[in-house]
């Protein structure tokens, strides 16, 4: 496998797609700006944000730069399933230049600890 097949496979690393309308400055500034919005964001039974946790699974950046976003959660039946979806969306649309936010739950693949970056590890004391 390539390094760039091992970075496309990364288990936390969601896929954010480029669109042709976004200049590259524009799309970095704004892929970097979503990834920490969603950093913020925590299921509040775990001490990791949910970027690192890898329950991402996709963001789309369109060309009128409105996001969608594939997310899922550690267990279908997560005490705030309800709720962390609009986490989200309210945490990715204060970034400046987002014009508005999607978020889908999906449920396939499901979670497991495999997704989880080293960050997450170490914040769970999971070695």
């Amino acid at each position: 496998m390539s390094d760039a097949d091992s970075e496309a496979f990364a288990p936390n690393k969601p896929a954010i797609e480029l669109p042709k309308e976004i200049s590259a400055e524009e799309y970095d500034r704004l892929t970097d700006d979503i990834v920490a919005a969603l950093k913020t964001v925590y299921d509040p039974e775990i001490p990791a944000d949910i970027y690192e946790l890898g329950l991402i699974y996709r963001v789309e950046v369109e060309e009128s730069r409105f996001v969608n976003i594939d997310m899922t959660l550690t267990a279908p039946g997560c005490p705030v399933a309800g709720e962390m979806p609009q986490w989200v969306e309210n945490a990715v649309a204060s970034v400046p230049g987002v014009a508005g936010v999607k978020v889908n739950m999906v449920f396939d693949p499901p979670w497991d600890q495999s997704r989880m970056s080293e960050i997450a590890r170490v914040a769970l004391d999971m070695w």
